[in-house]
């Protein structure tokens, strides 16, 4: 694909991507630009001297090299600016031609693979398998076994990095040690979904038929129910189903919690991995076409697949709030608001209360960004006959960027 990258005197340089955070970081005394693309397009880890912030100001989408050469000085050619914008976009920080080829590949190779490989091992957790054993039996062993539980039903957890919420791992994957279900639905947070508009427009269910290629193994998807779904679902937009996978590529709010489960049960057991996108719309409009789609689909839930040997894994966080946010104020100085809210949620969560959980939500529009709340409130309407029980309720501190995002967990019978 070399020969589409940008190639021209007179045409303008295609502009920065705008979906790439520009992080300034320090490394033995020297300034650079951290690039972060969280859709994973481009290089990793790539980062400039924070000298070149002159010229990229420059590459705004309406500036040629013809152009720019006017602001440089006599040592730089026109052939240095043209390397210097091929050397961007062939690194995927430009939003051009190539980019949008490179990008389109990456998701359609994605989408044909057979298995989702982990984004978060070596990361939030060894990628070895035998370090992570020691990592997570570490982490279990003086949890005692007389908190797990003979039956339940569901489970809504965390899917905070473990380095963070180990704790609220333990509490609630311990309750659940003794269970054996055969199909785990699990309904999470989708993070990434709106990034792809085109794709999931008016489509707030992505399901997956990947297995998932973990450190600790390979957990299976249930395609036979995935099938079903299909089957009974994609004709008709009121179920608001999708099965192109692609919001899952980068996604991490399956992957974690499946990986607790990986390490607790030992018997074999398959999943149906469904991610549930943003439910903004139920703010405005409780009656509108969103609503009757989450009626539609919930429904559909409990008529087919309510069984003793079918469990639902809910992933979400709580709260997220502070100056990394968007808030003005840091998030120290927002803990006793966050804690009633947060409190709030999961006791109507528990007491399984989902209009009024949705008018907490709506009372002022989400305004501690509670990213658990689709998966969970999609949960409620499916099985309103479950109550719960509060396991846990913990937070992450990012005390150096004044942020803090708080999780928990419930357990359903």
């Amino acid at each position: 694909m070399s020969e589409k990258l940008f190639d021209s005197y007179s045409d303008p340089i295609p502009n920065l991507r705008y979906d790439i955070q520009r992080i300034p970081i320090q490394d033995n005394g020297r300034s650079f630009i951290y690039f972060y693309d969280q859709l994973g397009y481009s290089t990793p880890d790539f980062a400039l001297p924070t000298d070149a912030e002159p010229i990229l100001s420059l590459m705004d989408g309406t500036r040629s090299v013809n152009d720019i050469i006017k602001f440089s000085s006599d040592e730089v050619t026109k052939e240095h600016i043209l390397g210097y914008a091929r050397f961007l976009d062939e690194n995927g920080l430009l939003d051009s031609e190539y980019f949008s080829e490179h990008a389109e590949l990456i998701e359609s190779e994605y989408e044909k693979s057979k298995a989702h490989r982990s984004v978060t091992a070596g990361n939030s957790y060894p990628a070895d398998p035998e370090e992570l054993t020691e990592f997570l039996n570490a982490a279990f062993q003086n949890h005692a076994h007389s908190d797990s539980v003979d039956t339940a039903k569901a489970l809504y957890t965390p899917h905070i990095d473990p380095r963070f919420g180990m704790a609220s791992y333990v509490k609630a994957f311990s309750a659940i040690r003794n269970l054996k279900p055969k199909r785990i639905f699990i309904l999470a947070t989708s993070h990434y979904s709106g990034l792809y508009n085109n794709e999931y427009s008016n489509k707030p269910f992505i399901i997956s038929n990947k297995d998932f290629d973990l450190p600790n193994g390979l957990v299976k998807t249930d395609k036979r129910t995935i099938s079903l779904i299909k089957e009974q679902t994609s004709h008709d937009e009121i179920f608001g189903t999708s099965f192109s996978d692609r919001a899952h590529r980068i996604e991490h709010s399956i992957e974690l919690p499946l990986l607790f489960l990986n390490h607790i049960w030992q018997h074999d057991f398959e999943i149906v991995p469904i991610l549930v996108g943003n439910f903004d719309q139920l703010y405005y409009a409780k009656d509108g076409f969103l609503a009757n789609q989450i009626e539609a689909f919930t429904y559909l839930l409990n008529q087919q697949f309510n069984d003793q040997d079918t469990f639902f894994l809910i992933s979400g966080d709580l709260a997220h709030f502070g100056k990394k946010f968007g808030d003005q104020q840091p998030a120290s100085e927002l803990f006793d608001k966050v804690k009633a809210f947060d409190e709030a949620f999961l006791e109507v969560g528990a007491n399984n209360d989902s209009k009024t959980m949705l008018k907490i939500m709506s009372s002022e529009y989400d305004p501690y960004r509670i990213c658990g709340f689709p998966p969970l409130y999609v949960f409620l309407n499916a099985f309103p006959e479950l109550n719960g029980k509060i396991i846990s309720r913990d937070l992450w501190d990012e005390t150096e960027r004044e942020s803090a995002v708080s999780f928990g967990s419930i357990l359903f019978n």
